[in-house]
């Protein structure tokens, strides 16, 4: 057989050997993913993982999955390929990676409804000019100065509405507390005004959008939030008109609340200020009303932690009655060291936040992890909060886990650390209102327990859908209390 004879017989084993080299050469190597479960085409594992549970636990769905895969694990959530995560180290890493190897990433739904210039989905550099405008109007200064008489103003407003023995809802009476405040600080809108309840009644249909299924049809509750929203952002639009006005008649601008500082001091758009002042009021009102609540219904549960709070806030009123004063100082609200331990405790077993959504910008590995690029990735806190390696009896309610005894936290081996606590975010992207909820908590419970005793008017606990509600609105019943 001639030699050209031959090359033609073997060009299509050497063909086949080239398409397979190359084709090898292209395979990408194979992924070390964590163990997990991708779900059902497109709805993956969505409906399990949404469905409601007790916020003093993670819920039937994660137990599962944690107690099958670990505290890492894959799934498909939200329309997307996830890695879930329940480890506390990989929580601190995501959060201390925020811009090098994740970003922020909610839901398309979310950035519909409170805007594409909203804090809570904007990333990157756009993120830090608008955090710096909330961290430098909540200001430590401004907290202690003029935050502090309004926080305290409006505790007083709405719990002197309250009637001995007629049964009330604690979470609809915390949710005015809020808005009231939060209205007033970033609008100087006066609470019981017909604009203000007009707002307050849009708001509520705005929520419930929020936190319903991102549906957009005619009758839904997020098409109606929708419309509401449009009608929030028109009121807010005028508002800011009328103060540009009256800066252009007397030649300044008033800054006593969040949008004339806004208007002053920055060079945002109309669009940017409006998702901005949307946003702020939706994080400062939801996420404290429902810490306050919280804290109602865990310490009617736990009469030694309500004596002890008791005491301390009585001694502070005492002390403040024998000096003839009757606001509120910083000083006060220093002394309030149980309190900040009752705060701390509500926070971490009531998990107001539960999740985060973020997103790997990058291939990352962790633990020997493989987490690819794109991918979304959910770090709960709410796991690490209930981890009994970290927590001791983390489903029991007990704020004394958080005193310092001789230079350490608790006295177990098990007691909590910063590394482990994170119920504000952490990185940054940590909550820029972290110290006015834990003003606006203290300052309620301290006029709460010096002027009432409570009891439940019916059963209620609060549950995770996955944001935290009581089914029932927490029913109370109050009795006047005084003190000697």
């Amino acid at each position: 057989m001639c030699e050209p004879e031959l090359l033609l017989l073997l060009l299509p084993s050497i063909l086949s050997l080239i398409l397979i080299l190359i084709l090898t050469k292209r395979k990408p190597s194979r992924l070390n993913l964590p163990p997990g479960n991708m779900g059902w085409p497109f709805l993956g594992e969505t409906i399990g993982y949404l469905r409601p549970y007790s916020a003093t636990s993670i819920g039937e769905f994660m137990e599962q999955h944690i107690s099958r895969y670990g505290k890492i694990y894959k799934s498909n959530l939200f329309g997307e390929p996830t890695i879930v995560s329940a480890d506390a180290g990989l929580n601190k890493f995501i959060l201390q990676n925020e811009g090098r190897l994740f970003e922020c990433s909610y839901p398309r739904s979310i950035g519909g409804i409170l805007g594409k210039w909203s804090m809570l989905v904007l990333v990157g550099d756009m993120h830090r000019d608008m955090r710096i405008i909330s961290l430098n109007f909540l200001s430590h200064a401004r907290l202690r100065t003029h935050l502090l008489r309004e926080v305290e103003k409006h505790t007083l407003l709405v719990l002197s509405s309250w009637k001995e023995n007629s049964p009330f809802s604690a979470q609809d009476e915390a949710k005015k507390f809020t808005f009231n405040l939060m209205a007033k600080h970033i609008m100087s809108l006066d609470p019981g005004k017909s604009e203000t309840e007009l707002l307050k009644k849009e708001y509520v249909t705005f929520m419930k959008g929020v936190v319903s299924a991102p549906l957009n049809f005619p009758g839904t509750a997020y098409r109606k939030a929708l419309k509401s929203r449009s009608t929030i952002l028109k009121f807010i639009e005028v508002k800011m008109e009328e103060r540009i006005l009256k800066m252009e008649d007397r030649g300044d601008l008033e800054e006593n609340d969040l949008l004339g500082w806004v208007l002053k001091h920055s060079d945002l758009s109309t669009e940017q200020i409006l998702d901005l002042i949307l946003s702020l009021l939706f994080a400062g009102h939801e996420t404290s009303s429902v810490a306050i609540a919280l804290a109602i219904y865990f310490l009617q549960g736990c009469p030694n932690a309500l004596q002890q709070l008791r005491e301390e806030h009585e001694g502070i009123a005492r002390a403040k009655k024998q000096s003839g004063e009757t606001e509120l100082n910083w000083n006060d609200y220093k002394k309030m060291e149980f309190t900040q331990c009752v705060i701390s405790e509500t926070l971490r077993l009531g998990n107001v936040v539960r999740f985060l959504h973020r997103k790997a910008i990058k291939d990352v590995t962790y633990e020997g992890y493989d987490i690819p690029c794109g991918w979304k990735v959910l770090p709960v806190i709410a796991a690490v909060h209930l981890d009994s390696s970290l927590f001791d009896q983390p489903q029991l309610f007990n704020p004394w886990r958080w005193q310092i005894h001789n230079g350490t936290r608790g006295s177990s081996s098990t007691c909590p650390t910063s590394n482990h606590f994170v119920p504000f975010g952490g990185g940054p992207r940590l909550c820029a209102g972290s110290e006015l909820a834990r003003l606006e908590m203290a300052v309620f419970i301290h006029y709460l327990v010096i002027n009432y005793h409570w009891e439940l008017a019916d059963m209620d606990q609060a549950y995770a859908f996955p944001f935290v509600d009581f089914p029932k609105g927490l029913p109370i019943r109050v009795q006047n209390h005084s003190f000697t």
